[in-house]
């Protein structure tokens, strides 16, 4: 379906990006892989699928570096046709002992990088009439938990730029949505459930039983793999007027 498009996945060396690019891939989609820690794994791993890959590690922190990545996929494959905007980090801390720092990294990573992404993506999409943008949101984007000011609030701005962008291409081939997911078994979260479990004296199992139970009805992690599968959707002709939407995958969080 996507063969000869070029998808540029930003955090996508694990993960959730992984599991994107790899389901774009499987479509036929070159792709553009971006992140730290290993690279040439993934890059085998999605060359395997009989596409074109390329690797740029931007820090999706600096404008400067955001304009790289985006020259050097222009120069790679002529122009981005989608572009899943997923980088992201985390930090927890009451507001009054939030460091201002890491504040401002997320501000930067989590939000202010999708938007330079997507200004810098936007003119080829309209002038080819077709492009679509994907915003890694989260459950996040919709509600808050405690002690994640910094995320929740660049998640709820994620959300209000994806209607904001599908709102200035609403007369077009070029369509902007978001993913919202809840709890997805990815090394951080792994993470989480390593230390719950330390913390408690509990097995990893029931770690990972409380973490769910504390917010996701469904008691089941989403995997990268279905939110893959959403992004192709999104990819589709099918989807063409789904536009500005928040799509959560988060197992009941936000209905409760």
């Amino acid at each position: 379906m996507l063969k000869g498009k070029t998808a540029l996945v930003t955090g996508s060396t694990s993960g959730i990006g992984l599991g994107i690019a790899r389901a774009l891939a499987a479509q036929g989609a070159n792709i553009v892989l971006n992140g730290f820690g290993d690279s040439e794994g993934p890059r085998a791993s999605i060359a395997a699928l009989g596409v074109k890959v390329a690797y740029h590690g931007a820090d999706m922190s600096r404008v400067d570096e955001i304009e790289a990545i985006m020259a050097f996929a222009k120069a790679e494959f002529g122009r981005v046709d989608i572009l899943v905007n997923n980088a992201g980090i985390q930090h927890v801390a009451k507001i009054e002992n939030f460091p201002v720092e890491r504040w401002d990294a997320i501000i930067a990573i989590n939000l202010s990088s999708a938007f330079h992404a997507t200004r810098l993506a936007l003119p080829a999409m309209k002038q080819a009439n077709w492009g679509r943008i994907i915003n890694l949101a989260s459950v996040h984007g919709l509600v808050a938990s405690a002690e994640k000011s910094a995320y929740v609030a660049a998640k709820h701005g994620l959300v209000g730029l994806t209607k904001v962008t599908a709102l200035e291409t609403a007369t077009s081939g070029v369509t902007c949505n978001a993913i919202c997911p809840g709890w997805v078994l990815t090394p951080l979260v792994q993470q989480q459930v390593d230390a719950k479990a330390a913390a408690l004296g509990i097995s990893n199992d029931e770690a990972k039983k409380l973490l769910l139970g504390e917010k996701e009805p469904s008691m089941q992690f989403t995997t990268p793999e279905e939110l893959g599968a959403l992004a192709v959707f999104f990819c589709s002709p099918a989807a063409i007027n789904i536009r500005g939407v928040a799509w959560n995958m988060d197992g009941g969080w936000a209905a409760q």
